[in-house]
């Protein structure tokens, strides 16, 4: 029997668009091939720890992986489009998501609908777009989506250790480190990455918007 496509697979999570006053994320498809490789066709140099496809072919099978990762349950991959010009500037995504094994009945599981922990991450920025209030709001949408709609219990955002710029990106949305994971996996560059690991877990979410929401204003 033919496996399904990934348009037909029933999954828990239904694609969600994100929207903002000056961005907007919309879910990943197809389509967005050529929009995110116009994207990544600019200057490259902060692209040193983060995976951007630089033709078409590995744009699209950079897509169809997420694409195959959202079938599974595991990833809400997304477009970022700036608002003013209606160009996709980037991508971003929801992976690594949970679904705990609740004894029946915990009031802690919150719908067998709703994950439990999600990680934010795979963020990647055209240059034009990076340092700019795309990416704070952008972590703002999608952390409102987390904490108030599927009501998490935490989110991770983890990077490579090397990568101080994202290391200091994400305490100033207000995480915390977890810790290192040594040699966790196989780096961007070809190497073999130990991970910095960051949280914001469901008690810190209305600190954390409140700062969020400062650095907006």
């Amino acid at each position: 029997m033919p496996s399904p496509s990934l348009a037909t697979v029933t999954t828990r999570l239904e694609p969600a668009v994100l929207e903002g006053r000056a961005v907007r994320l919309e879910p990943l498809s197809l389509q967005h091939v050529g929009p995110l490789l116009a994207a990544a066709r600019g200057p490259r140099d902060t692209y040193g720890f983060t995976l951007v496809p630089g033709d078409e072919r590995e744009m699209r099978g950079y897509v169809e992986a997420a694409l195959a990762e959202q079938a599974a349950d595991r990833a809400m991959p997304l477009a970022t489009v700036d608002r003013a010009s209606g160009r996709v500037v980037g991508a971003t995504r929801f992976g690594n998501i949970e679904f705990w094994a609740w004894p029946p009945g915990n009031p802690r599981q919150r719908g067998e609908r709703r994950p439990d922990v999600v990680e934010i991450g795979w963020t990647w920025l055209a240059a034009e777009a990076q340092r700019t209030s795309l990416n704070t709001e952008a972590k703002l949408l999608m952390l409102a989506h987390a904490f108030e709609t599927w009501r998490v219990h935490a989110v991770k955002l983890n990077t490579d250790a090397r990568n101080m710029r994202s290391r200091t990106a994400i305490l100033r949305i207000g995480a915390r480190l977890d810790g290192m994971l040594r040699v966790a996996r196989v780096a961007s560059d070809g190497g073999i990455r130990d991970t910095a690991a960051y949280s914001i877990v469901e008690a810190e979410w209305p600190d954390v918007k409140a700062r969020l929401q400062a650095r907006l204003r």
